[in-house]
């Protein structure tokens, strides 16, 4: 059996009396590619914040591998690679001098660097600007950088928020490949609403509306359980518009 990387259970949390997410409750398995989908606002982002470890649930718990993340985070969170909606990049370093410090501050062993760098560089196709500043790089390029960092110490899971905002149709188009041949290696859960990106790089596809699941499955199963609808856009304007949705 495939080994479980990733299990959330009644994961919710709290600002006061408004609830961003509500009894959030999945697994993942090795090699899968889950898509989580949902319009703005729906509670994507900090869900994906409380499973890395950034972001303290208010109810629920969340194993990494086996280890419980709020118990053991040090432990846990050395198993995930993070790549936040923003990229956590230093645009006044050069794309090596940055994934040397991702390297270090992920406990990699300093004669080990320079191979991870190397090969972070390699998979992401940074090998031709590693001595440039990353604030010179095009976004496509600062996108790759920011999942060279989140992949250099070889995670068991790798959490993407919305990698491909504000890219060209190219930019997307490498991104999505390098997205698929991380899933290859790794778990892979990726936030975003733009559906056709979902469709060409997801295994299994979760739908959140207004802090909750509305589906969780694959492409088989969504069309099975919606059969009047024509394609993915249509199930999720159905899903997306209920609870009094304008």
């Amino acid at each position: 059996m495939t080994k479980i990387t990733v299990s959330a259970k009644n994961l919710s949390r709290r600002y006061g009396a408004r609830s961003a997410v509500q009894n959030i409750g999945f697994e993942l398995r090795q090699g899968e590619v889950l898509g989580l989908l949902g319009p703005n606002g729906a509670g994507k982002t900090t869900t994906l914040q409380m499973l890395a470890g950034c972001l303290a649930p208010s109810t629920g718990s969340v194993e990494i591998c086996g280890i419980n993340l709020l118990e053991n985070p040090r432990e846990a969170k050395a198993l995930l690679g993070y790549l936040p909606e923003t990229p956590p990049l230093y645009r006044e370093l050069a794309v090596d001098e940055y994934l040397r410090l991702a390297s270090r501050l992920h406990r990699i062993p300093k004669n080990e660097i320079a191979d991870a760098v190397d090969k972070a560089r390699q998979r992401c196709g940074l090998t031709e600007v590693g001595k440039r500043l990353i604030g010179n790089l095009s976004k496509g390029y600062q996108q790759r950088v920011g999942i060279a960092q989140a992949i250099v110490h070889n995670p068991r899971v790798v959490i993407l928020d919305e990698p491909t905002v504000g890219l060209d149709p190219i930019q997307i188009r490498e991104i999505r490949s390098l997205i698929r041949e991380l899933g290859g290696e790794h778990s892979v859960i990726l936030s975003t609403h733009i559906l056709p990106e979902v469709e060409s790089v997801c295994d299994r596809i979760q739908i959140m509306h207004q802090g909750k699941l509305v589906f969780s499955g694959d492409m088989a199963a969504l069309k099975q359980t919606y059969p009047d609808q024509a394609n993915l856009e249509e199930v999720f304007i159905q899903l997306t518009k209920k609870e009094g949705s304008a």
